[in-house]
């Protein structure tokens, strides 16, 4: 192709061209060259990916501690006697959404309601983005031991549903 583009060239400057050497770049320096960008690539790849998962790390303890956080909020405010409950309920909260929707405070006069969220935060680690943030976490019932965690008539704890481990050897759903 240099060759081509000489041809352009008045023929004084072909001449200094040929005779300073300038023809491109040869085979050897190509490889080299696709060499070392390999080398880096294989280097920067598993750096990226482990800055993601750290990244998802840090939101699902975010999201896990505001949920945890929300449903102590529920259980202290029934315990304080703030919240309509049956005797024989546990004060946790029935489902997630309860936590967005609110509950009628009983000492307020206006019977304003109490709020325990904004938004229910997703599971980071849950591969599906269309299913509804609260149907993303694993829910453990009151009555349900911590060994075998299962759903029930309350929500007394949530989880990740994800197999995966995290960067610290401990799987997600023990978090």
């Amino acid at each position: 192709m240099v060759n081509g583009l000489l041809a352009f060239l008045p023929k004084a400057s072909r001449r200094r061209w040929a005779a300073a050497g300038v023809g491109g770049f040869s085979l050897i320096e190509l490889l080299i060259t696709l060499a070392v960008v390999a080398v880096l690539a294989g280097v920067v790849v598993p750096v990226a990916q482990t800055a993601v998962q750290r990244s998802k790390e840090q939101d699902l303890r975010l999201a896990l501690r505001e949920l945890r956080g929300a449903i102590d909020d529920y259980k202290r405010a029934g315990d304080e006697g703030r919240l309509e409950r049956d005797m024989s309920d546990s004060a946790y909260p029935e489902n997630l959404q309860v936590l967005v929707d609110g509950k009628e405070d009983l000492r307020d006069p206006e019977h304003r309601k109490i709020y325990f969220l904004r938004r229910i935060p997703r599971d980071p680690m849950h591969p599906d983005g269309s299913v509804p943030a609260a149907d993303t976490w694993a829910k453990r019932a009151y009555a349900s031991d911590a060994d075998n965690p299962r759903e029930g008539d309350d929500v007394y704890d949530v989880y990740s549903r994800s197999t995966g481990i995290g960067l610290n050897g401990v799987p997600y759903r023990q978090w």
